[in-house]
Order: C-alpha cells, then sequence, then structure tokens
C-alpha cells in the first residue's frame, strides 16, 4: 500500500534577477500571467492534482506571496458592498486553493538545500516538487500522470522532456530505458548540465518532481556541486543507482505544452497563448494579434 500523496512544496527564494528591474521590490512568482500571478497557476496545478497541502520555501521580501494566498476581508468586503461578485470570487479563489505553510530557505544555497527545508513539514512520505518558473499548460495533467505513475512503481518519479541537443546543457538530463509505458521510462543514471558531447540523451529535467521521503537523508550528506550549490540532481541519481535506498526513479515524459516564466520570452509567449485561449478575451485578442502582426511585418519576418 502506498501513501497517498497530499503535500506539495514550491521553492520560491530566487531573487529573480532576469526580470530586473520588475523584481526589484516585487517577486518574480508574482509577475502576473495575463490576471493571476504566475505562482497561482503552480497551486492550482498541484491542487487539481490532489495535493492541497502547500509548502512554500521563501526568502527576503516574499511577503507578497503569503498575502496572496491569504483572505483580503478589506477588500473583500468593498467588493461585496459593491455587489461585485465575480470579482469577489476571483480574490477569494486563490486562498481556498489549499492549505498553504511557508518556511525560510535562509541561505540560497541551491534547489537541494531547498527541498531539505520542507523536511520537518513533508516527515516520512512521498511529496511532490513544483518548481515556479515552470508553468504548466492546465489542459496537460503532468502532475497527476506522475502521481499516478509514483502510486503503481512507488519510489520517486520526475518529468522529462525532449530538447534539442544544443539545449541540454541548460538542464539536468536523465539516461533512461523503455518501459511497458509509453510514456514512462526508467532512469539510470542523472547528470547536472551536461555538455552536448557528455549528454546521455536528449530527455531534459523539468520542474516536476515526485519524491520518496528517502531523498532528505541523501540530500543532508551532498555535497555542493555544479555552481556550488546542493543539487537536487545529484540526489536523485543516488537514488537511481541503487533503488535500495528509496526505491526505483522513473521518468514521465511530457510532450504538452510548458512555459518558462523565468525567461522573459518565454513568460511573454505565455501570456499571448493564454490569453489566446481565454472565452472572456481570447476572440478579440486573437483579432487584434492576427492584424497586428499583418500590418507590422507583412512578410512574416
Amino acid at each position: 500500500m502506498h501513501t497517498r500523496i497530499t503535500k506539495a512544496v514550491i521553492p520560491a527564494a530566487g531573487l529573480g534577477t532576469r526580470f530586473l528591474p520588475a523584481t526589484k521590490a516585487t517577486p518574480k512568482e508574482m509577475l502576473p500571467v495575463v490576471d493571476k500571478p504566475a505562482i497561482q497557476y503552480v497551486v492550482e496545478e498541484a491542487a487539481s492534482a490532489g495535493l492541497d497541502d502547500v509548502l512554500m520555501i521563501t526568502g527576503r521580501n516574499k511577503r507578497p506571496l503569503e498575502d496572496h494566498f491569504d483572505r483580503n476581508y478589506e477588500l473583500e468586503s468593498a467588493l461585496q458592498k459593491k455587489g461585485d461578485a465575480d470579482r469577489l470570487a476571483k480574490v477569494q479563489e486563490s486562498s481556498d486553493l489549499a492549505t498553504m505553510h511557508y518556511v525560510r530557505q535562509g541561505d540560497p544555497k541551491g534547489l537541494g538545500h531547498a527541498v531539505l527545508c520542507a523536511a520537518p513539514h513533508v516527515g516520512d512520505e512521498p511529496f511532490a516538487v513544483l518548481l515556479g518558473d515552470d508553468l504548466i499548460d492546465p489542459r496537460d495533467p503532468l502532475l497527476a500522470r506522475m502521481v499516478e505513475v509514483q502510486e503503481q512503481h512507488g519510489g520517486s518519479v520526475i518529468a522529462l522532456m525532449e530538447v534539442e541537443a544544443s539545449q541540454i546543457h541548460l538542464y539536468g538530463c536523465a539516461a533512461v530505458r523503455t518501459t511497458a509505458d509509453g510514456d514512462v521510462v526508467r532512469v539510470t543514471d542523472l547528470v547536472e548540465k551536461p555538455e552536448p558531447a557528455d549528454a546521455p540523451s536528449n530527455y531534459a529535467i523539468i520542474g516536476r518532481y515526485v519524491l520518496d521521503p528517502a531523498v532528505f537523508d541523501i540530500l543532508r550528506k551532498t555535497q555542493p556541486g555544479r555552481g556550488g550549490e546542493i543539487q537536487l540532481t545529484d540526489a536523485l541519481q543516488q537514488l537511481a543507482a541503487d533503488e535500495s535506498v528509496g526505491g526505483p526513479v522513473h521518468g514521465v515524459v511530457f510532450k504538452g505544452r510548458r512555459y518558462d516564466t523565468g525567461d522573459r520570452g518565454d513568460y511573454l509567449r505565455a501570456i499571448v497563448s493564454l490569453a489566446c485561449e481565454r472565452e472572456d478575451l481570447g476572440p478579440d485578442f486573437r483579432t487584434w494579434l492576427r492584424s497586428y502582426v499583418t500590418q507590422e511585418w507583412p512578410s512574416g519576418s
């Protein structure tokens, strides 16, 4: 019997330097994607997969994250008096998504250290990790599939996406074996940001993990690796090498829609893509966008 996964951990202590000066006083996770902050999409993804206990790993100047997922009684009262039921529901939605908890990372020692900060809250049960920079389209239920695979096989599950060989140095990379399930692979080795010539595959790790709690003991012993940080990839590599420690490591190969909202270009693409799909915004926005592109770049350049 596998323990049902109910807890999600969201590391959110980064400085967001790629978006300066916008992130000088505003956490990067609070930058809007259409009309919701990016971080809300991530919490919604966890909640839709049945993970209703969410721990955010934060740092200095991240108080707006806590405020966003808390109740704002003054604002709610004002909207009630105006009879603005639609906006009231949107305001209340974020505070009703999940039970939220927060802990500060303190020293920025890497993703592995951020995950280790969750150990007292998570305890001895499997849990999910969702990176706030990765926005998975709500129509592509990646996390729910990963939870399903973990409940079937035990151990840990990571999300993988095929990328161009020239881009693999930007990611953790997995060596894999195929399984009977077309979208599931067995992970045999992991390398953090390899040079293309040294990469064991073009399967890149993207920001979703379902982890066995054995990862905590490994992280406590993991020395700083690439970039002088404690790398989660290094701990997962040990789990993949010896499944007696915490079960096997599987990968779910994701072929859906993903946006790296930590990258300015992909952030803009996420806004345009999601706005185009909205019933309330899409028709007018698509018409304007088509006209704008045709007029400004008629040759398609």
